[in-house]
């Protein structure tokens, strides 16, 4: 079983914590293979290096003042354990200049992972950041809870 908590009313920040029951292993998969991504998150040429830069691309959220294709590149990792990326959106024009970073954090936890997002960056003053933290909150949460998870049964 699944369970999912979300915590804080941070504006600069979402705080998501998921027990998914299939181990570290299998989650690291999920979170780092660019065919597996594409499934629950979105399509990109994601590599596990530091530094390497790509494009992922969605639906454009005019209100939101996203562009649908954001610039992420590889932060830091370490195996099995933590990801961490930085996004922004590709337009640069859009008069928001999104910088967020997104890290992932996995700890075993009996047959399974417990796994954390910190997606840190909003600022509390831009409408529309405050919008993208509105929204990205519950998305999150659908992405983890439903979108990841089916994934991962899948595997």
């Amino acid at each position: 079983m699944n369970t999912f908590e979300a915590t804080g009313d941070d504006p600069t920040t979402i705080r998501v914590a998921q027990f998914l029951a299939h181990p570290p292993a299998k989650v690291w998969r999920a979170l780092t293979e660019p065919g597996l991504i594409a499934r629950w998150l979105m399509p990109g040429d994601f590599r596990l290096e530091v530094g390497h830069r790509y494009e992922m691309t969605a639906l454009p959220r005019p209100n939101a003042n996203f562009s649908g294709t954001v610039i992420a590149e590889v932060a830091a990792y370490e195996p099995e354990r933590m990801l961490r990326m930085r996004w922004r959106d590709a337009d640069e024009g859009q008069g928001s200049l999104a910088d967020w970073t997104i890290t992932w954090t996995l700890e075993p936890e009996g047959r399974g992972t417990r796994l954390f997002l910190v997606h840190e960056g909003f600022d509390p003053d831009d409408p529309y950041q405050v919008q993208a933290h509105r929204v990205m909150g519950g998305g999150w949460r659908t992405i983890v809870t439903e979108a990841l998870g089916k994934v991962l049964d899948e595997l």
